[in-house]
């Protein structure tokens, strides 16, 4: 509702509540001794909502208000946006692969969910007014759909910040990875709340993401190397 009225910053601030409900519903299930198959279906029903359906209508609402080029015919431009819901479709079917993929225990293979919503949220909130004065941001935003879609069900094996022991060996990717998730948040903040952009303090998960994916893919090239 939040982002089709075009209240971005309140959807994705709802996204992030999400992804950190999401890190720790399972764990607590555990903990609780009360996980059942069922509910590991209900929990990827709500994903789909809140990490597919969300980010595709803050895509939605981007591509409605945008910039078009005049050669675009008009009946064309109002049906553009609606390319934005190959996200929910593909983030949809991302969920089913993982529930039913017995290699995704300790790792992911394909973009989780989670992290390309906030990916997308965090890149038009506090990117987004800057790129609108670009032409080529509307294309931009359809590659980048195309693309995300892509990457959420590709073949790509992805670490997880799941960790069996705490020791610092065996999990240096982790740790370092955290630690530069904690630099860019903080920087992206105060570099918002100091030039008055508050928007800005939200971009520091896009940088997050695509750092995550070119780092999974290095580390893996390295790995079958």
């Amino acid at each position: 509702m939040h982002a089709v009225s075009g209240n971005l910053p309140l959807a994705l601030l709802f996204i992030i509540l999400g992804a950190v409900f999401d890190f720790f519903d399972g764990m607590v299930a555990r903990l609780l001794n009360v996980s059942s198959p069922i509910g590991k279906e209900l929990d990827s029903l709500a994903d789909v909502v809140t990490f597919g359906v969300a980010p595709a209508s803050i895509i939605f609402y981007e591509l409605k208000v945008v910039e078009y080029p005049s050669a675009i015919p008009s009946a064309l431009v109002a049906l553009i946006p609606y390319i934005a819901y190959i996200v929910a479709a593909f983030s949809a079917l991302r969920l089913a692969k993982f529930n039913l993929d017995t290699r995704q225990t300790t790792s992911f293979i394909g973009l989780p969910t989670p992290a390309n919503a906030l990916c997308w949220g965090s890149l038009i909130v506090g990117f987004g007014e800057i790129l609108e004065q670009y032409s080529w941001f509307m294309p931009m935003l359809i590659v980048g759909v195309l693309l995300s879609s892509w990457i959420l069900i590709a073949e790509i094996p992805m670490f997880a910040l799941k960790f069996k022991h705490w020791g610092f060996s065996g999990n240096e990717i982790k740790y370092y990875f955290i630690f530069f998730s904690a630099v860019v948040l903080i920087a992206s903040i105060v570099f918002g709340i100091l030039t008055g952009n508050t928007k800005l303090c939200y971009s520091g998960f896009s940088i997050i993401i695509v750092a995550y994916v070119l780092v999974s893919i290095i580390t893996n090239k390295k790995v079958n190397s």
